[in-house]
């Protein structure tokens, strides 16, 4: 009697398919992570990007804040002279605050050091300004409108405000000497401040007229605001 094999045609090919379903399933896995983007150790690129542009915005809002706050302080300072108008009405008024200044200084004590430090300082600052303004536009201007001789005197007494500031800068603070050499320093300067005020200026302004003295307050208050 012949046996007769039977064969399960559903049972025979289930295993090759299934090999297939499972390769298939690793192909699409491997090629979803593939198409994944490289973004950096934390695998999050757009928060990366997003970080450094919000760092670099901070950094420019900084630096225009900073920009702005300078220049408010500067148009702060220079509006002592600037709201004069004219030049020479600014030079007597930046007389008049250095005056002041010198006013508060001999008003101290020998104990008040750190207090005569920070005047001078600010006396410093407002006499390097003003001279500033002086030798880059009115000696200049006066020089060319026939006083050499005079801007020339003015500028070597300039010299002379240096070394009083410097010889103030580094003496002792806390005795009787330091006072002195204030008082001194203030005559010196008070008489050049008035040669200026009285005799000099007043010729170059009238030399100049309505037009050249509108030109030569711009210029002027162009320099001070450099260093304001």
């Amino acid at each position: 009697m012949a046996t007769t094999t039977t064969s399960d045609s559903n049972e025979g090919p289930a295993k090759p398919t299934a090999r297939r379903a499972s390769r298939a399933k690793s192909s699409a896995t491997q090629h979803e992570k593939s198409d994944r983007p490289s973004n950096g150790a934390n695998g999050n690129g757009h928060d990366h990007a997003f970080g450094t542009g919000a760092m670099v915005g901070a950094a420019a809002a900084g630096l225009i804040a900073g920009l702005a706050a300078t220049i408010g302080r500067k148009a702060a300072v220079q509006a002592v002279s600037a709201f004069s108008g004219d030049w020479f009405d600014s030079i007597k008024a930046e007389h008049q605050a250095a005056r002041k200044i010198f006013d508060k200084l001999e008003a101290t004590e020998n104990s008040q050091t750190a207090k005569r430090g920070l005047l001078l300082m600010q006396l410093k600052h407002a006499l390097a300004k003003h001279a500033f303004e002086e030798e880059n536009v009115l000696y200049p201007s006066l020089r060319d409108h026939g006083d050499p001789d005079q801007a020339d005197h003015l500028n070597h007494e300039h010299g002379y405000v240096k070394q009083y500031l410097f010889d103030l800068e580094h003496m002792p603070r806390n005795n009787r000497a330091w006072t002195d050499k204030i008082v001194e320093f203030r005559a010196e300067l008070e008489k050049h401040m008035r040669e200026e005020e009285e005799s000099i200026f007043p010729s170059l302004h009238e030399k100049l007229g309505p037009k050249g003295n509108g030109e030569l307050s711009a210029a002027f208050n162009r320099e001070g605001f450099k260093l304001a």
